[in-house]
């Protein structure tokens, strides 16, 4: 019986490449290609470092990036993404 108050990741990220990034969220791969522009330049560990707060929505604290399971699915619904700094 595991303490209360832990739990067990759902998600992590499986690979990183020049291509993109792959989770793997509930036993479904999900792909983020390099259009996603808050991933680039960034520190393996800030992109290895995620956190789901609720089913289908996914936090990268280190690099303060919030996205979820149908932005991924369907970037095109969702026009207005953030500049990359």
């Amino acid at each position: 019986m595991s303490a209360r108050g832990n739990t067990t990741s759902a998600v992590e990220v499986t690979n990183i490449s020049r291509h993109g990034v792959w989770l793997l969220a509930h036993d479904r791969e999900l792909f983020m290609p390099e259009e996603f522009p808050w991933f680039k330049e960034q520190p393996v560990k800030a992109i290895l470092h995620v956190e789901e707060p609720s089913s289908g929505h996914f936090y990268w604290p280190d690099i303060d990036v919030d996205l979820t399971e149908e932005i991924i699915e369907h970037p095109e619904r969702f026009p207005n993404k953030a500049k990359s700094a």
